[in-house]
């Protein structure tokens, strides 16, 4: 039997929860072209959340051609190229011989060479020697969407996702302003754009100096209501014929901070654990079990800290707020005042604390929070 929650790919279908709000807005500027971008800490479901509009939009509609362009590793403009013109022609195209039709159509001028895999039957292209020579090619790339919006009468949403990715690219500004300028004056066309980095997503569409300063709509996710994962636990238990009361469908989500990663991994390890009816000792077992998984990873994560890092992160975990209080800089040895700054620094970018609004510091990691907090510092002692 298949397991009835899923974590670490798209939720879609059944396995999708809650969101209808978030749905609701996205499909109605995707039905309106407006530029939408989603802010959210890492694997809160952003992926899957488009995925969803993009479901719901094309199954009412075909005036759409939704193309959905996953960046992470592209390491150079010249990649981000490639990556999105073969996404782009591959959904607006149904068969090879109209990929290679595409190719010579939009991008005949740039010397593409096209390849396909014999075993898994997929297609794409990339660029010949004249490439870099040809700066013209960035353009024509960078208008396709446009052009193919006008050739087949559709409007084109495209998707993309880690953008902030676009930060790292040599001298980033000034391809960001490339990608503003061709974009915002195409007429068929609309932009998602995700990614897992909060904080270097803030800085690219949050800072009033930067090209994509108030591109569209910015969508701050939050985190899915407890009693809607009480309602969904309970009901995927249900289907697969095993019984859990709300208070531990509760206490599943509690654990990990409603973290919609971790409670679909946390369900789906008391499933496995339970043959009829769970019970509080199947839910410590699976917890315990899963933090025990993670160990060795966070062990890793504190390899590559200093010692006052740790200390800060033991601080946000014990829910610390005034960071430079004479008593919290003694009793976590955090040094002067001056250090939080830097410290806070230093973790975000690491992608082990995020910044909530009120400006409230809290671990990124719900697991990661209880592991520092009940199994590392007792190792200290």
């Amino acid at each position: 039997m298949n397991t009835p929650f899923v974590y670490g790919r798209i939720a879609d279908k059944d396995n999708f929860t809650d969101r209808v709000q978030e749905v609701k807005l996205l499909t109605q500027n995707f039905n309106g072209l407006v530029n939408t971008v989603i802010i959210s800490p890492r694997r809160w479901g952003k992926t899957s959340l488009v995925s969803k509009t993009a479901q719901i939009l094309q199954s009412s509609s075909r005036d759409f051609i939704i193309c959905q362009v996953d960046i992470f590793n592209c390491r150079t403009e010249e990649e981000f190229y490639v990556a999105f013109a073969n996404a782009l022609l591959k959904v607006s195209t149904s068969a090879w011989e109209e990929f290679v039709s595409g190719v010579k159509k939009y991008l005949g001028k740039m010397a593409p060479l096209i390849s396909v895999s014999d075993s898994s039957q997929t297609y794409e292209f990339s660029f010949g020697i004249s490439f870099k020579d040809n700066k013209m090619g960035y353009d024509e790339i960078l208008d396709l969407p446009q052009v193919i919006a006008n050739d087949t009468g559709k409007k084109i949403i495209v998707c993309i996702d880690e953008f902030q990715n676009i930060n790292e690219y040599e001298d980033s500004l000034a391809f960001q302003r490339k990608l503003r300028a061709h974009w915002q004056k195409q007429t068929s066309v609309c932009y998602c754009l995700y990614g897992s980095k909060r904080h270097m997503l803030l800085d690219i569409f949050n800072d009033y100096s930067m090209p994509f300063y108030k591109f569209g709509d910015i969508l701050f996710l939050h985190k899915i209501g407890r009693e809607d994962w009480i309602s969904f636990i309970s009901s995927r238990f249900s289907d697969t014929g095993k019984e859990i009361s709300k208070e531990l469908c509760n206490q599943i989500a509690a654990r990990v901070k409603d973290h919609p990663y971790y409670v679909q991994q946390l369900s789906q390890q008391v499933w496995l654990r339970t043959e009829k009816k769970c019970t509080d000792s199947i839910l410590d077992e699976a917890f315990l079990s899963l933090t025990g998984q993670l160990s060795l990873l966070f062990a890793n994560i504190i390899d590559t800290l200093t010692s006052k890092q740790i200390n800060f992160l033991l601080a946000v975990a014990d829910g610390v707020t005034n960071f430079s209080s004479k008593d919290v800089l003694t009793k976590y040895k955090l040094g002067t005042s001056a250090n939080i700054k830097n410290l806070r620094k230093a973790t975000l970018e690491k992608d082990l604390i995020d910044i909530l609004p009120g400006n409230i510091t809290e671990l990124q990691d719900p697991v990661f929070e209880y592991w520092i907090k009940n199994i590392y510092t007792g190792s200290l002692r």
